[in-house]
């Protein structure tokens, strides 16, 4: 299931980035960035009393007058509304109630979504007078809060993950493969999405509505279901002049965070860039299924060490992602077309496979036995049992011993005998480790 997406909006200079940095501050733990991957911190995977979600900060604006400010506040509200499970609507309770305050109000009432209105710069108990007047925008209870005192944020963070969807509401159908293809701009995602819908293929309807929906496409084939995910390209950061380019990012991300499997598409033509490392690192953080495909292969001279030579470039600059299957197509001729839909179902049933305790527990000894594990003044590394507590992507919580001395060097190796004899193409393994007398994580 899907972590629910939080949204910050509003006008400039009432704390947007202030409210964003607090909550994935001190008092929320932020998962781990991925050691040489890149993360614009427009967004952050956080938590509140065990519950994970993404917050996203749609701040930044520097509009150069009002007619700006109110354009770019509708472009920011569209993009909360395509995309959040619970908006944040920001507004300054210093300034008071503004014009642009009630537009983007009015737009965000008539969605019918779930809109929590927070008024920011209230340092004191007692409300300022004009406080009342933001019950004019129809949006329910102000909450009044300080996000530089941090004052409030922790009913405030209770709110939001009531909003969140029930679990019963938000679950996908298992047998739909949701497919988000990311990389560059004109690197032939629009292209490679067409082709695979092409007319050997039964769409099964066209989606209408907000523009998150317009871009997911339903289609059948063989029997299975598909959505193709088209997402605007991400551009490198020095490049992002228009705030358009910053919602195309965060559009990116939120495609990625609702997709099963991540096809991340590099132009042959420009090899591997760091924007490839980094839109790769994003779908590897995100623990989704990861295929590597490389467009434009036609236009490349080619000898017969010439794949071999790009690949091994490949597994060298993305190093991070080694379990990720290559593919090199070219949209325009066709060539290998056909194997992406099937490689990328097989990545899925990989992600959300499970591993019988009994086999799992053997492979781990016969890998102990192979390798002793580590040891450190005469203490040597003990692992009573292995189970795997999750899927999508595969989870294994170990019982060892004494957790320090399972070295980083050790569990990849365990991983790779894991592989080897599981498989797990395509998707990121993720171990636990917990002492004797540590409650369960199952």
């Amino acid at each position: 299931m899907k972590k629910p997406i939080v949204a910050v909006v509003g006008r400039p200079n009432v704390g947007k980035s202030t409210l964003f940095n607090k909550i994935v501050g001190s008092r929320i733990s932020i998962v781990e960035d991925t050691p040489g991957v890149t993360r614009d911190r427009i967004y952050a995977e956080s938590e509140w009393n065990g519950i994970p979600f993404i917050l996203i900060d749609t701040g930044g604006i520097e509009p150069d007058s009002d007619d700006i400010i109110l354009s770019q506040m509708r472009e920011q509200a569209r993009i909360a509304i395509d995309t959040a499970d619970v908006i944040l609507f920001l507004v300054d309770g210093r300034a008071g109630l503004t014009s642009a305050d009630r537009e983007v109000g009015e737009m965000l009432m008539r969605t019918g979504r779930n809109v929590i209105l927070v008024v920011n710069k209230i340092d004191t108990p007692k409300l300022p007078e004009d406080f009342y007047d933001f019950y004019e925008l129809g949006l329910g209870e102000p909450v009044p809060i300080s996000a530089a005192n941090v004052l409030n944020l922790g009913d405030l963070l209770d709110l939001i993950v009531e909003g969140f969807p029930k679990e019963e509401e938000s679950e996908e159908e298992e047998e739909d493969i949701r497919i988000a293809v990311i990389g560059k701009p004109n690197v032939g995602k629009s292209s490679l999405i067409n082709a695979m819908i092409g007319e050997d293929r039964v769409i099964v309807s066209d989606i209408a509505g907000t523009t998150r929906d317009a871009i997911d496409t339903p289609f059948e084939r063989d029997g299975q279901k598909y959505t193709l995910i088209d997402t605007a390209g991400i551009r490198r950061r020095k490049k992002v002049k228009e705030d358009i380019e910053r919602f195309s990012v965060i559009r990116a991300i939120t495609s990625i965070e609702r997709s099963d499997v991540c096809i991340v598409m590099i132009d042959a033509s420009e090899g591997v860039t760091e924007q490839d490392k980094k839109i790769a690192g994003l779908a590897h953080e995100a623990g989704k299924g990861i295929i590597l495909v490389v467009n434009k292969w036609d236009l490349i001279e080619k000898d017969t060490h010439t794949m071999g030579k790009f690949e091994k470039t490949i597994r060298s600059e993305l190093s991070f992602v080694p379990y990720a299957p290559i593919l090199f197509i070219s949209v325009k001729t066709g060539q290998r077309m056909m194997k992406v839909l099937d490689l990328a179902k097989e990545v899925a049933e990989q992600r959300a496979m499970r591993v019988p305790t009994g086999q799992l527990n053997a492979v781990i000894a016969d890998a102990t036995l192979m390798k002793q594990p580590p040891s450190d003044k005469g203490k040597k590394l003990k692992i009573y049992y292995v189970s795997q507590v999750g899927v999508k992507p595969p989870l294994f919580a170990f019982k060892v011993n004494k957790r320090e001395l399972m070295h980083f060097s050790y569990s990849r190796y365990l991983e790779n005998k894991l592989r080897e004899n599981f498989g797990f193409a395509g998707t990121s393994i993720k171990f636990v480790f917990r002492e004797k007398g540590e409650d369960s994580i199952d």
